[in-house]
Order: C-alpha cells, then sequence, then structure tokens
C-alpha cells in the first residue's frame, strides 16, 4: 500500500508479521491484519493475534525522512503520554501500551490495544453526547501537570509559557525556512506577535498536560443505551505543557470556541471543571494565538507530507486564509 506521505513506511503483511514476533516472541501469530487511514505522520495497521487480542502497529518513519523539528521522537513521546494518562488519568480511555521498541534491523514501533467504536466524522447520528465526554476528557487530562513548559524529555520548551510557546513558534519558523514555505508575512512578524503578548501568556503559570490534537478523527465512540459515547482517544504524541486554552482550539477546527459557546465539547468541559468558560478580552487574543500555531503547523508540514498547491489547492487557499486573519486579529488586538 502506497504510504500517504512521505513520513509514512510502506508495510506488509508479512512486516507486520515481522513486528509482532519482536513485540511478543517468535510464537505469537497474526490471523488478519490492515492498514488504517487518517493520520499522516506514521504508518499504522490493525491486527488480530492467535490469543484473540485486536493491537495497532504504529511504525516511525524511515530514517531517510525529513521530519519538522517538533516531531523528533514521536513514536517514544506517544508512549509516554499514554502510560502518564492511564496512570493519573484512568477516567481517559486512551490505548494500553503494549510494547515499544527500537532496533537497528526495524527501526522504531509501538503496538497498544485497539479501542472499540468508530472515528467522530464516520458517525451517522447526534455525536452531541460524544462531544461533551471528550470535554470531560480534557478537563481531566488538564488536571495533571508537568515539570515545565512545552515539550518533554528535553525537547522544545521553557520556564514559562511565553518562554516556552516563543521557542515553539521559533522552531515552526525555522522548519517553514528549510523547507521553503511561502508564509504570509515575514517571520519577524509571528516573533513580533508572540512577544507583544508575552506578558499575557504569561498569566498562565501551571504548566498543564495538553494533548493538542483532539481533532474529531483521534476521537472515537460507540454506541450505549441508544446513543453514541465517547470511548477512545487516540494519537497522543504530539502532547505538551502549556495553557489548558490550547486545547478548544483543535476539538473546534477551523472554528472559533468564542464563537460557540455552547458548543457541546465547550459544555462539557466546563460542567467538568466546575468553572464557566468566561471569552473575555485575554482568552479570545490567547485563542487566537492559538490558532495561529496551530494554522502555521499545518501550513509548515505540507510538503513533508506531500501536499503541494497542485494536488490539493483547496487546503493551501484554506490555511492562507486563516492565518492571514489569525495575524489581523492578533495586530488589532
Amino acid at each position: 500500500m502506497a504510504p500517504v506521505s512521505p513520513t509514512q513506511r510502506v508495510l506488509s503483511p508479512d512486516d507486520v508479521v515481522d513486528f509482532v514476533r519482536s513485540s511478543f516472541g517468535p510464537n505469537r501469530r497474526v490471523t488478519d491484519c490492515g492498514p488504517l487511514s487518517g493520520g499522516g505522520f506514521a504508518a499504522v495497521w490493525w491486527a488480530r493475534l492467535d490469543d484473540g487480542r485486536d493491537v495497532v502497529l504504529k511504525v516511525a518513519p524511515p530514517p531517510t525522512a525529513r521530519l519538522l523539528r517538533y516531531e523528533a521522537d514521536l513514536l517514544a513521546a506517544e508512549a509516554r503520554y499514554f502510560r502518564l494518562v492511564a496512570e493519573r488519568a484512568p477516567q481517559v480511555p486512551v490505548p494500553p501500551v503494549l510494547h515499544h521498541g527500537r532496533d537497528r534491523r526495524l527501526g522504531e514501533w509501538l503496538v497498544t490495544g485497539r479501542l472499540p467504536g468508530r472515528a467522530l466524522p464516520d458517525l451517522d447520528g447526534d455525536d452531541g453526547p460524544v462531544r461533551a465526554d471528550l470535554g470531560a476528557a480534557t478537563a481531566a487530562l488538564h488536571r495533571i501537570t508537568g515539570d515545565r513548559f512545552g515539550y518533554d524529555a528535553g525537547r522544545t520548551g521553557g520556564p514559562t509559557w511565553s518562554a516556552a510557546f516563543a521557542a515553539i513558534i521559533d522552531d515552526l519558523l525555522a522548519d517553514a525556512a528549510d523547507w521553503a514555505v511561502a508564509l504570509p508575512v515575514p517571520p519577524e512578524r509571528f516573533r513580533a506577535l508572540v512577544a507583544r503578548h508575552g506578558e499575557l501568556l504569561d498569566t498562565v503559570r501551571r504548566p498543564a498536560l495538553l494533548h493538542f490534537d483532539c481533532w474529531d478523527g483521534n476521537v472515537l465512540a460507540a454506541a450505549a443505551d441508544g446513543a453514541y459515547r465517547m470511548c477512545g482517544l487516540v494519537d497522543g504524541e504530539r502532547f505538551l505543557y502549556g495553557d489548558p486554552l490550547l486545547d478548544l482550539v483543535s476539538p473546534l477546527l477551523f472554528r472559533r470556541a468564542e464563537d460557540e459557546p455552547t458548543h457541546p465539547f465547550l459544555r462539557g468541559y466546563a460542567e467538568a471543571t466546575g468553572v464557566p468558560l468566561v471569552f473575555d478580552d485575554g482568552t479570545r487574543r490567547r485563542l487566537a494565538l492559538y490558532r495561529m500555531h496551530l494554522h502555521l503547523l499545518m501550513t509548515v508540514e505540507m510538503p513533508s507530507r506531500g501536499i503541494t498547491p497542485d494536488n490539493d489547492p483547496g487546503r493551501h487557499a484554506l490555511l492562507a486564509e486563516l492565518l492571514d486573519r489569525d495575524l489581523t486579529e492578533l495586530a488589532a488586538a
């Protein structure tokens, strides 16, 4: 099967068997397997084992693949994330880590249990309860506190949220330069806007655990008592520690939380925290910064995923429009 992007390795069923045996021993057999779609970074397959377990195999990009700076060691990060959440927020349904491996022959891979359910875009009924469940789960994650702001394990971060966020933006701007990505304004404009809001960012004093990537494809749901309910939250490799407001962006992808205060996700989040969400001026500016960050990341990652203006003009046009709106909003704030 051809990869979706250059970062995804081409796997075959024989490869899956090899990874499974390297994870669980030479006597473990694969009775069935197939690729899973939806992601654009790692190669992902499901497999059924002869002991009845259904597992998910995620294989890191080949060593020749060019990655963005924050994408270093993402599979190891995902293993840490799932283990942390299972221990500290067991009410959040994440896959159990069964094996994380790395060797010279196979590279790096992760095997987790396969959760039941379907992704949000595949549901054919009312998804409001699922989104409310996601809000409550996100609130539970935010109760976990990190040692510093930004990414863990010595990756980009800082002692304050403003320092960490500025460093994260700097990494993306350096990636844009490396890949010759055309930005709507010079890099200095992004840096100036972040610096201008540094004092506001530093009102965030606690580095909360953030999933960051809670778009619909990473939320699993199944029917229970006649209604869909959330039963899984996957793809935690991009987690970081910072402002809880950052996690209000991806669940309302390409929209604005402050424009939809009664959205089921926001309602579920507020009910779980016990504190109403108040979209005052400071909150709105922080959300605008976090939308700018996400739209910048999605713009910068396109060449590494093989996405060009020719093969996906709609994505290029949409992200250019959104980034322009973010920058205009922040400049006027």
